[in-house]
């Protein structure tokens, strides 16, 4: 039935600081995009890998206050070849790590950071003990 996660999506409030962020810094491709009814600037497609999407929609206004651990969407997790050269990279494009580059429980490296407008990214290195490649 279900054939795989096909996008995500995130409201902005500055499309050109989102856009820059997931292409020029992440290295996504901006694919296409898709006008309101009025011809105006809806959304923009970013393509990840095939078939799988990062939509980001024009017009974001109000963020939601901080709580401790909301119920709901919690993070993008973004898999990585080499976790150090990523932070690297992030840090030399002017990015601050919420966490540098470190173990997690399931053997993984991994690092955070937030997108312009907050949103938590993790940065995964898999390694061949951990759960997600076991399973």
């Amino acid at each position: 039935m279900i054939k795989g996660i096909a996008h995500l999506a995130f409201d902005v409030a500055d499309m050109e600081k989102s856009l820059h962020f997931y292409c020029d810094v992440l290295g996504f491709t901006r694919a296409f995009d898709i006008p309101n009814d009025q011809g105006e600037p809806w959304i923009e497609y970013i393509k990840v890998c095939d078939g799988q999407f990062i939509e980001l929609f024009y017009g974001g206004q109000n963020k939601p206050a901080h709580v401790q651990r909301p119920v709901g969407f919690s993070h993008l997790c973004l898999e990585v070849q080499d976790i150090d050269s990523l932070a690297e990279h992030l840090r030399k494009q002017g990015i601050t790590l919420d966490v540098e580059p470190v173990q997690g429980k399931d053997f993984n490296m991994q690092c955070w950071a937030r997108d312009p407008d907050g949103n938590r990214i993790e940065f995964m290195q898999l390694d061949a003990r951990s759960p997600q490649m076991n399973s």
